[in-house]
């Protein structure tokens, strides 16, 4: 076990996030998409034009002016992940997502083979998503190449600028994941904190941070239910 690069918590071995910061990065992929149609909505007509007492097409009222900011984030764009260049926090949303894909890329190994027969090791020339360039396929695909992300030291920096950009989508939809608290206190601290978030696998203890999968939640709650059900032994006077 190895300390996480994200939070005080320990990484399995081979990774530098642990299953909290791993898990929160795979619900964060699952949510954008969904968050991306709701800003769609923003800058999409309501209804067709209303006709005017001249018999014109055009607006019986002036449009509702768009956020900029929505209309950034559904823009394309380039951005550079790297820590210290151009990241002020107002990428697009698909920009974020191909820069970070293509930096994965790079440092996943391709294997091929000369004219000579002689196989070579290099990095990946870039992202391929299935799908096209959307911000669903490059979700996709960072989600599918998420076990390899979460062995290299970059981790953290993607964990932030993943976790920045999902929030600022969030300060405009207003639409959070809902939390769930759950029945049974925490096996570790044994506090009533036990969380359960959409789209998130496993449940966090939001005293102590310890969690447990949904299966290890079910066992323990069984556990202690079949505690409280047995009758205390009683001794004859």
């Amino acid at each position: 076990m190895t300390a996480c690069a994200i939070c005080p918590r320990t990484a399995p071995d081979g990774a530098h996030a642990c299953q909290v910061c791993a898990d929160e990065l795979r619900a964060w992929l699952a949510e954008l998409p969904g968050q991306a149609r709701l800003l769609e909505q923003f800058v999409t007509p309501s209804a067709a034009p209303a006709r005017g007492r001249l018999g014109g097409t055009g607006r019986a009222h002036a449009p509702a002016p768009v956020d900029l900011r929505v209309l950034v984030l559904l823009a394309g764009g380039r951005h550079d992940p790297e820590p210290g260049t151009d990241d002020d926090g107002t990428a697009p949303i698909a920009a974020v997502l191909a820069a970070w894909a293509g930096h994965i890329a790079y440092h996943y190994p391709a294997a091929a083979r000369d004219a000579y027969g002689v196989a070579h090791t290099r990095p990946c020339d870039q992202a391929w998503p299935t799908g096209g360039r959307t911000i669903s396929s490059w979700c996709a695909w960072l989600a599918g190449y998420l076990p390899f992300t979460l062995t290299l030291p970059l981790v953290a920096d993607y964990h932030d600028q993943l976790g920045d950009l999902v929030h600022r989508v969030r300060s405009l939809t207003h639409a959070v994941p809902r939390r769930q608290p759950m029945a049974a206190p925490c096996p570790a601290c044994e506090a009533f904190a036990l969380v359960r978030t959409d789209g998130h696998w496993n449940i966090v203890c939001q005293a102590c941070g310890h969690n447990l999968d949904p299966d290890a939640y079910d066992q323990h709650a069984a556990r202690l239910l079949a505690t409280l059900r047995t009758p205390e032994r009683t001794t004859a006077s």
